[in-house]
């Protein structure tokens, strides 16, 4: 009887141990999983990093795909597939920029070599500088330049975004943007483009000891009714809306798949060397940095656009105003210096709430490191700085 009574009793004992152990391991398996989703990076925020802009990139798993799998982190220096991923996407933003540049530097050469054919078959009693002084005075070379830049910015921007498999939808998704922050912003630019001003006009000062002029004299361009019509269509409109959709729209995300801080200084980098001369170069790069930053906080090239229009407007504008009287153009100025205070303390008070992403050391292998191995990009840099250079010299 007692052999029974034992027996029960341990078979108690060791259904209650089983039991026991099948509790442990199952919340062993639970605490496995969690540290597994703990782990296991997020596809929009890859390298864990809280200053960037969370999915501004795209899904990190087009370029790693194993960051799918459970447990799986980014390495602090990427393998050769994520290294031949990513140097893709660098490329096609350099290819994108060769192309720009090469279709509008040669449809421009074409089509004027075009016009000024048929305006010597028109006129042949006219010289060669007459005619060309025809076509620079009217709206020929500025609605020229128009036409190849509207066609040749759109037409690559679109090309990048269909080889970089992104949606152009995707531009336009404008997130916790308000008028209030449109004032904000356009004040803040205001105030870049005093500074870029003064300081291009120190630099020539310089440059101009050794005989070189960077200053761009564009006086008589379009200057009839037309031309001046064609010039503010194009100015204030087309290059803004363009130029937005290209650097902002296009390159900015390609550039933007590793490193967010990488891409916004890259691309103010081509926007300014895009200018060809450096008064245009120093406002474009620093506005180039600034327009990228809103765009990333609003994952939306809609409020740079807003800005780019709102500077070359007031630019235009207040370019107008060097030929009216003394007063106004003391009152105009005395304005702008007044719009300028208050464009700095708007533009302090959002880099205060709004840092530049930082780079982790992750991402600080995955930015300029893969690039320079891009030959597209360099390339496209090269070029770039090669026409400024040259630019430059030859005035």
């Amino acid at each position: 009887m007692d052999e029974f009574i034992n027996t029960d009793e341990r078979n108690a004992e060791s259904a209650a141990l089983n039991h026991e152990i099948y509790e442990l391991t199952k919340r062993l398996n639970e605490k496995e999983k969690e540290c597994a989703m703990l782990t296991t990076a997020d596809p929009d925020d890859p390298f864990n990093n809280p200053t960037e802009y969370k999915g501004f990139g795209g899904d990190y798993r087009k370029i790693q795909p194993r960051l799918g799998l459970s447990g799986y982190k980014l390495a602090l220096e990427p393998d050769h597939a994520e290294k031949k991923a990513i140097r893709r996407y660098y490329s096609i933003g350099g290819w994108c920029m060769i192309f720009q540049f090469l279709m509008s530097f040669g449809a421009s050469v074409v089509f004027m070599n075009i016009i000024m054919t048929v305006l010597q078959m028109l006129y042949p009693e006219a010289g060669f500088d007459a005619l060309y002084d025809y076509m620079y005075s009217s709206s020929i070379l500025v609605a020229l330049n128009m036409v190849v830049y509207l066609v040749c910015n759109v037409l690559n921007s679109f090309i990048g975004m269909k080889w970089a498999g992104i949606k152009a939808s995707s531009l336009i998704h404008t997130k916790n943007f308000s008028v209030a922050k449109a004032l904000q912003y356009c004040l803040a630019a205001l105030f870049i483009w005093v500074i870029s001003i003064y300081a291009a006009t120190g630099i020539n000062d310089v440059f101009s000891k050794y005989g070189i002029d960077t200053l761009v004299d564009q006086s008589g361009l379009g200057e009839s009714t037309m031309g001046f019509v064609t010039t503010i269509i194009y100015t204030c409109i087309i290059a803004p809306i363009t130029e937005e959709l290209l650097f902002r729209g296009m390159l900015l995300r390609v550039l933007s798949k590793a490193n967010q801080r990488f891409a916004i200084v890259a691309t103010a980098v081509f926007f300014g060397l895009a200018h060809g001369n450096i008064p245009q170069f120093l406002l474009a790069f620093l506005l180039g940095i600034f327009l990228a930053h809103i765009t990333m906080k609003h994952d939306s090239i809609i409020p740079s656009i807003i800005v780019h229009i709102f500077v070359n407007s007031f630019s235009t504008v207040f370019s107008s105003l060097s030929e009216a009287n003394n007063i106004v153009l003391i009152m105009a100025t005395l304005a702008l210096f007044a719009a300028a205070i208050l464009g700095m303390i708007m533009l302090l008070v959002f880099h205060g709430e709004n840092k530049l992403p930082a780079t982790t050391p992750e991402q600080s292998r995955r930015g300029i490191a893969i690039a320079s191995g891009s030959i597209p990009f360099v390339a496209a840099f090269v070029i770039e700085i090669a026409y400024m250079i040259y630019a430059l010299t030859s005035n």
